[in-house]
C-alpha cells in the first residue's frame, strides 16, 4: 500500500488579523509570524517548540499552522488540514481517480490556478476537495537541506 502521508499543518481563516493574533497569543500562547502582502498577509503560527535547524516540531505528533484572510468563497471559512505528499502531481491524479476534486491554488498576487503553487522556502501546495466535501490541502515539501 505504500507510505502514509501525515498531516503536517493546519489552516484557518481570519476576518481581522490583529484580533485573531491577539486571541491566539493570549489564550493559547501561540507565536505568530505575520507575513506581508507579498505572501497574501498569511500568518504562520507556532503552537509547539520547534527544532531550530529543521523548523519542525520537537514533540512527535504536534503540528504548527497558519491563518489566511477569508474571502467571500464559503470554502475559505472552514478550518483545513495540510497533508504532506512525496509527489504532488501523482497525488493530484490519485485525488481525481478516487472521486475528489482539485480546487487549485493562488499565487502571491492572488491569481487562481489549477496547478500547484510554489510557496517560497516551503514547497508546492494545492487545495482539493475530498469525496465528502471537505477542503484539504496537499504539500510537497522542499527537500530538507543540511546546514
Amino acid at each position: 500500500m505504500g507510505k502514509q502521508n501525515p498531516v503536517v499543518h493546519f489552516e484557518m481563516g481570519y476576518h481581522d488579523k490583529k484580533r485573531m493574533v491577539d486571541f491566539y497569543k493570549k489564550v493559547f500562547r501561540w507565536k505568530a509570524d505575520e507575513l506581508g502582502p507579498e505572501m497574501g498577509n498569511y500568518v504562520v503560527v507556532t503552537t509547539t517548540e520547534v527544532d531550530q535547524k529543521t523548523k519542525r516540531p520537537k514533540t512527535p505528533g504536534a503540528i504548527n499552522g497558519g491563518f489566511y484572510q477569508k474571502i467571500p468563497d464559503p470554502l475559505s471559512h472552514a478550518p483545513s488540514i495540510v497533508i504532506a505528499v512525496d509527489d504532488i502531481a501523482a497525488s493530484i491524479k490519485q485525488v481525481v481517480a478516487h472521486g475528489g476534486k482539485i480546487l487549485g491554488s493562488m499565487d502571491q498576487s492572488g491569481k487562481h490556478s489549477m496547478e500547484p503553487a510554489e510557496i517560497p522556502g516551503v514547497g508546492l501546495w494545492i487545495s482539493i476537495m475530498d469525496t465528502e466535501g471537505n477542503r484539504v490541502s496537499m504539500l510537497q515539501p522542499n527537500p530538507m537541506t543540511q546546514s
